[in-house]
């Protein structure tokens, strides 16, 4: 193939591309990798924040794995995606204990360590040591299959190879140690801002003169991927323990499973469950309050909290421990339980009612 496409994103990410997001401008791969992992699959505007937090308390990747999974997992808190997170914590570990605190230059060596794919190591490869290697993220997928008019199944596997191959085709054949940074960039800018998913900016695009899709009238058709993942539900009851001294019952919820690694009150599949583990006296003093839904990427939660208010802090016929408000602020928690206690604190306490389990 001819060098159209390349030249064309290069050029046009110099001039027109994005330069003001924290993790460009360098070739720092700790950078680089830890924004990569933050986008998948979450908004720049969500995860800059985060990335800017993660640099304060981590500032290198020596400083991430000397860390505890509970640190990573409190300042992950939010961005969702757990598993992400202890990935992230794993793999520096992995960089440092196996590669002397550097991460490897190729590819294919990226891809050994925890919760790198082939796209994430080519990301980091092509922007940090210029590897003439492809990456092929969501935005990317969108940009060839318009322009190539790539009308294939994705959900298929030999077809996402084949659009991998011709992805790897249209790279860059010369000076790669600029190029490769510039055009990967470029693709990636392309897809974010210009060739959006619906109502695309085609006569904005340096590609358009040449793009299929734009010729045929319809980018929008493109990519084409039949298989759907089905959103499930499942209905979930939150029992809150409260001391008087504001002091909460929590436990680390395990893995695999929903919230994995995180704090959380008990969970119970319904509140027959709930109510029988709470006994005899505490059952006649739980109070139910407003139930509420979470949405998860393919799961709806629907979320019913159970309030439980007792005098000291007795011992409990549950996993988990005390902890009171200064220590709930340095735990890893999901956003809906962050907000539940959140409100109970701006509401206050009520203490009329207690007891022990």
């Amino acid at each position: 193939m001819d060098g159209f496409l390349a030249s064309q994103v290069v050029h046009w990410q110099a001039q027109s591309g994005r330069h003001d997001l924290p993790w460009q401008n360098t070739r720092d791969p700790y950078r680089v990798w830890l924004s990569e992992i933050m986008l998948q699959q979450t908004q720049v505007v969500t995860v800059q924040a985060y990335f800017a937090r993660f640099l304060v308390r981590f500032p290198d990747v020596q400083a991430l794995a000397l860390a505890s999974l509970d640190d990573v997992l409190h300042l992950w808190a939010g961005l969702g995606y757990y598993s992400r997170a202890r990935n992230l914590h794993r793999c520096a570990q992995d960089v440092v204990r196996l590669h002397g605190g550097f991460f490897p230059i190729s590819a294919q060596q990226l891809q050994t360590l925890p919760g790198i794919g082939r796209s994430t190591a080519a990301a980091i490869a092509t922007l940090c040591f210029g590897e003439r290697v492809a990456i092929l993220d969501g935005n990317v997928k969108r940009v060839l299959t318009r322009y190539l008019g790539f009308a294939e199944d994705l959900a298929q596997a030999a077809h996402e190879r084949r659009l991998w191959a011709l992805a790897t085709q249209l790279l860059p054949a010369d000076q790669l140690s600029e190029n490769m940074a510039r055009y990967t960039q470029g693709m990636m800018d392309l897809g974010a801002t210009l060739c959006i998913s619906k109502n695309p900016s085609c006569p904005s695009c340096p590609l358009a003169t040449r793009c299929v899709a734009h010729a045929l009238g319809s980018p929008e058709k493109f990519p084409v991927k039949t298989r759907k993942l089905k959103r499930s539900s499942q209905t979930l009851w939150l029992l809150w323990v409260v001391a008087d001294d504001g002091a909460v019952w929590m436990s680390q919820r395990p893995t695999p499973g929903v919230w994995a690694g995180l704090y959380c009150m008990a969970l119970f599949e319904d509140r027959l469950t709930l109510q029988a583990v709470s006994g005899q006296k505490g059952a006649s003093l739980l109070q139910d309050l407003p139930s509420f839904k979470h949405v998860l990427t393919h799961k709806d939660l629907y979320l019913h909290p159970v309030l439980l208010k007792l005098v000291g802090r007795p011992p409990l016929p549950l996993a988990g421990q005390w902890f009171d408000a200064a220590q709930l602020a340095q735990l890893g928690l999901p956003a809906p339980i962050k907000k539940l206690l959140q409100v109970g604190k701006a509401c206050g306490s009520d203490h009329s009612r207690s007891d022990v389990l």
